[in-house]
C-alpha cells in the first residue's frame, strides 16, 4: 500500500477540494486530481463528487474521514523518533551490571522512581563477573555502571560523579584512637577487594612512594562481604564517600579520609549504540543516572557536571 495516498485523501477530505488539497500537499492540482482517480479505483467509490461549484465527500469518504487521520498520526508516531512513548505502558526489563557496592545504595531508590512512572518494568543486576566482557556488545547487558574501561570501541559512555575513597572499619577500632596518617594507616590489616583476587592496588602505589607496605591479610570479592568482615574484626576495608551512610552507621562502622594523595573514582555508564536511539532505553538511562547521582549530590562536593548525556564513540 502507497502511504501516499493515504497523505493525499486526508488533504481531500480536509479540504474538500482539489485545488486546497494541493496547495497543502505543496503540490500540483493535476497531480492530486490522477491521485484521487487512483483512489477511486481502490475503494471503489467516488470519495468526493461535484456539487455546484464545490465538492462534497461521499458517505464512504465522511467514514474514512478520522480513520485516515488515525492512521497517518500512527505512521508519523512510528518513524518519528521517541514520539508516542509512554512509560506506564512499557513492559520490559533492563540488565545493569555494577558492583554490589553501587548496587546497594541505588536498587531502591532507583526501583521507586521507574515503578512510579512503569510499574510493568523490572530490573536485572548482574555483577561485574568480568572486567571489559561483552555483555553491552552481545546485548545481555543493557547498561554498565561504575568506574569504565576495557570497553569496545563502540560503546557510548556518560561520565556521572567522581567520589573519594575512604577508609572503613569498626567504631571501637584502635585506629580511632588517635590522628590517622598514612604510616598508621599502612600498619593496620586491609581486606583486599578484588573478583579476580588482586592483593596490589592504587594504595599500595601510593604507600610504597613514601616507603610503605601495607599487609592485605584478607581478599575477598565484594564490598558487602568486606563491610561485614571489617564490622567484625580489626581489619581496614575501603568504601566510597557519603556512600551508604545509613547502612555504614547501623553496622557500627565508621569511615576516615585515606592518608595518601589519591585521585577520586570517576563513575559512568556505558551502553551500546544500538539502544542509543531507543525511547524506553533512554529514560532508563536517564532515571539510573538520577539514581546514582541524588545521594552523589547530596554529600560529594566536586561532582562532575554530568547532568547531559556525553557521547564518546
Amino acid at each position: 500500500m502507497d502511504l501516499n495516498l493515504l497523505r493525499v485523501l486526508d488533504a481531500l477530505l480536509q479540504e474538500n477540494s482539489v485545488t486546497r488539497a494541493a496547495e497543502r500537499l505543496g503540490t500540483s492540482p493535476a497531480a492530486v486530481s490522477r491521485t484521487l482517480a487512483r483512489l477511486r479505483r481502490t475503494v471503489g467509490d467516488p470519495l468526493l463528487v461535484r456539487a455546484g461549484q464545490g465538492l462534497v465527500p461521499t458517505p464512504r469518504a465522511a467514514e474514512l474521514r478520522e480513520e485516515v487521520g488515525a492512521l497517518l498520526r500512527g505512521c508519523e508516531n512510528v518513524l518519528r523518533p521517541g514520539a508516542g512513548f509512554d512509560a506506564v505502558h512499557l513492559q520490559r526489563s533492563f540488565t545493569v551490571q555494577a558492583t554490589d557496592l553501587l548496587l546497594v545504595g541505588l536498587a531502591g531508590s532507583l526501583t521507586e522512581r521507574i515503578h512510579a512512572e512503569a510499574p510493568q518494568v523490572d530490573v536485572v543486576f548482574l555483577p561485574e563477573a568480568v572486567e571489559g566482557g561483552p555483555g553491552l556488545r552481545q546485548g545481555w547487558v543493557d547498561v554498565e555502571l561504575g568506574v569504565l574501561g576495557h570497553l569496545d570501541p563502540e560503546i557510548r559512555t556518560r561520565p556521572l560523579t567522581r567520589m573519594p575513597l575512604v577508609g572503613i572499619a569498626r567504631g571501637g577500632h584502635p585506629l580511632f584512637d588517635g590522628p590517622i596518617d598514612a604510616r598508621r594507616f599502612a600498619a593496620a590489616d586491609h581486606i583486599g577487594i578484588s573478583r579476580l583476587g588482586k592483593r596490589l592496588g592504587p594504595i599500595d602505589s601510593a604507600l610504597a612512594e613514601l616507603g610503605l607496605r601495607r599487609r592485605t591479610a584478607v581478599v575477598v570479592p565484594s564490598h558487602t562481604s568486606a563491610m561485614m568482615l571489617a564490622r567484625d574484626t580489626d581489619l581496614v576495608a575501603l568504601s566510597l564517600a557519603g556512600w551508604l551512610p545509613d547502612t555504614i552507621e547501623a553496622m557500627g562502622l565508621r569511615t576516615f579520609p585515606v592518608p595518601l594523595d589519591l585521585e577520586p573514582l570517576d563513575l559512568g555508564m556505558a551502553w551500546h549504540p544500538r539502544n542509543s536511539a531507543d525511547p524506553g532505553h533512554r529514560w532508563f538511562r536517564e532515571h539510573l543516572a538520577a539514581a546514582v547521582l541524588a545521594p552523589a549530590h547530596r554529600q560529594i562536593q566536586g561532582r562532575s557536571d554530568g547532568v547531559c548525556e556525553t557521547i564518546t564513540e
